[in-house]
């Protein structure tokens, strides 16, 4: 029983991912991308997740967390590049002046 929900929302959770990939792809603007690419992120996360719960695994919590901080910090930099228009930028200001 539980092995039959666990495989019905991952079916769920693939037809949400590839919602996102239009939106990711047709996206009209840039900030409407950003938070496809972060659900994305968020959505595989949650794959992986319900795969460990489905083989009785602990073998990849450390996939979710390096999936987790490794879309976090797109998403950060993404920001980042949005508002400022470059993702890291020069300690020269300082000497600009």
């Amino acid at each position: 029983m539980i092995s039959n929900i666990l495989l019905i929302s991952l079916f769920i959770i693939s037809l949400a991912t590839l919602g996102c990939m239009y939106r990711l792809l047709k996206g009209p603007s840039m900030a409407d991308r950003i938070a496809a690419l972060d659900s994305i992120g968020i959505n595989l996360l949650a794959m992986v997740a319900v795969l460990c719960m489905l083989q009785k695994t602990q073998a990849y919590l450390e996939t979710i967390l390096l999936i987790g901080i490794l879309s976090f910090i797109g998403t950060t930099a993404f920001a980042r590049y949005i508002e400022r228009g470059v993702v890291i930028e020069r300690g020269d200001d300082e000497h600009d002046r």
